[in-house]
C-alpha cells in the first residue's frame, strides 16, 4: 500500500484567556491507501483537532501535512474546500441531516455543491442509499427514521460521490449497540472495497474494529497498538 497521508511534527495552538494551549504537540503519523485506522483517546486528547486537520477543515499552527503527495498544511480555505469535496466523505456523530429534506435530498445536497447535474446526482444518491440498505426509505424525512437509519443516510451522503477517504467522527456515539454494529459493518465493507477509512472514537471497543489504532493522549501519540477486528 502507498502512503496517502503523511503528517510530520504537527502542532496546533489556540489562545484562551491570553494563554496559549497546545491541542496537538508534535504529532507525526502515516496512513496508507486502503487502511482502516482508528484514532482513539479520551476527551481533550486532541482527537477532534487532529480530525479537523486530516479532513482539511483546519490547518496546523506548525508542521506539515501531505495528502496524497500534496502539501495542504498552509493552503487557503478555497483550495482546501476543493480538496475536501473531491477527496473526503465525512460522517458525523450528530448526523447533520436537514430535517425538512428527505433522505434522498440530504444525500443529493453535497452533489449540488459539486455542480453535478440533476439527473446524475439523483442517480448517485439513489445508488448510495441502496448501498446502505435504505432503498425503501428514500423519501422519508429524518424525523421519520430511527437513529441508525439517519446515520446510514449520513453514510450514503458521504459515499455518494465515491471519495477515496471516509472520515467518521464518533459515528456510533448516538446509536444503540445493534445500530452501531450495523454502521461498523458498513465501514468495514467500504474498507474492503478499497476506501481508506479513518475512524475517530473515544470507545476502545469500537477502535478495535479497525485494522490499526492510533491513541492520542494530551495531544501526543501514545505507543502504537495493533487492532483485531471484532
Amino acid at each position: 500500500m502507498e502512503n496517502l497521508i503523511k503528517v510530520n511534527n504537527i502542532y496546533k495552538t489556540y489562545e484562551l484567556d491570553g494563554k496559549k494551549i497546545n491541542a496537538l504537540n508534535g504529532v507525526s503519523l502515516d496512513i496508507m491507501h486502503g487502511e482502516f485506522t482508528a484514532i482513539e483517546g479520551p476527551s481533550g486528547s486532541g482527537k477532534s483537532t487532529l480530525m479537523n486537520i486530516l479532513g482539511c477543515l483546519d490547518t496546523p499552527t506548525s508542521g506539515t501535512y501531505f495528502l496524497d503527495g500534496e502539501d495542504v498544511s498552509g493552503m487557503r480555505e478555497k483550495k482546501l474546500t476543493r480538496i475536501r469535496n473531491r477527496t473526503i466523505g465525512f460522517i458525523f456523530q450528530s448526523f447533520n441531516l436537514i430535517s425538512g429534506c428527505s433522505a434522498l435530498e440530504n444525500v443529493e445536497l453535497p452533489l449540488i455543491y459539486r455542480k453535478v447535474d440533476k439527473a446524475k446526482r439523483r442517480r448517485m444518491a439513489e445508488e448510495a442509499l441502496e448501498r446502505v440498505g435504505l432503498s425503501d426509505r428514500m423519501h422519508h424525512l429524518p424525523t421519520q427514521m430511527s437513529g441508525g437509519q439517519q446515520q446510514r443516510v449520513a453514510i450514503a451522503r458521504a459515499i455518494a460521490a465515491k471519495p477515496p477517504i471516509i472520515l467518521a467522527d464518533e459515528p456510533t456515539g448516538n446509536l444503540d449497540p445493534e445500530s452501531g454494529r450495523a454502521v461498523m459493518d458498513i465501514l468495514r465493507e467500504l474498507n474492503k472495497e478499497g476506501k481508506t477509512v479513518i475512524l475517530i472514537t473515544h470507545d476502545r471497543k469500537i477502535a478495535f474494529s479497525a485494522g490499526r489504532i492510533i491513541r492520542l493522549e494530551a495531544g501526543r501519540i501514545a505507543e502504537p497498538e495493533k487492532a483485531e477486528a471484532v
